[in-house]
């Protein structure tokens, strides 16, 4: 019998545009994103959805949204990596990123940006994903969402259509 996997897509939490001065790369949380980032993250911990590995962006707003999303989640936290590959992503990268994570690891958590992240949240959606779930992705996949995925299988065998989408959730839907 194959193995389930569980991949866990968050956009990064509501970012600033206060300093026109900065790069996009540097923008940090505003502090909507700042409220909204540790909601998700308790979300996450408490559905029992902890990853076991996570893929982050390097930039700002993505670090920012996983150090508060994870701040209360219990020791030890699972290995995060930062993967410049992520910032400007496009899906065929993030399917490729997600095609190459260990066989051993059961559940990926990838922190992100849009488009590249909803549209391969859209791709990946198959055949006994949840309406409801689906109908929320393809209204709008905004800052601080999260989609959860799972399918059989090894991560390599990972390609568009595969995959449940099981839920889709916004900070705004949690409080």
């Amino acid at each position: 019998m194959a193995k389930i996997r569980h991949l866990l897509l968050l956009r990064h939490a509501k970012s600033s545009w206060d300093d026109e001065a900065l790069a996009d790369f540097d923008r940090p949380l505003a502090p909507r994103g700042k409220a909204a980032a540790p909601r998700m993250g308790a979300e996450i911990a408490g559905r029992g959805w902890l990853p076991e590995l996570v893929y982050v962006s390097p930039a700002a707003r993505t670090r920012q949204t996983w150090q508060l999303a994870s701040a209360d989640w219990p020791a030890p936290l699972p290995a995060a990596s930062f993967h410049d590959s992520i910032y400007g992503a496009l899906a065929n990268d993030l399917f490729a990123l997600a095609k190459a994570v260990p066989d051993e690891i059961g559940s990926l958590l990838v922190i992100g940006h849009n488009p590249g992240l909803e549209i391969f949240a859209a791709q990946l959606a198959g055949p006994g994903s949840s309406s409801d779930a689906v109908a929320s992705l393809e209204e709008k996949f905004p800052s601080g969402a999260l989609a959860r995925f799972e399918f059989e299988g090894d991560w390599d065998e990972l390609r568009p259509g595969i995959a449940r989408l099981t839920h889709c959730l916004r900070p705004k839907e949690l409080g």
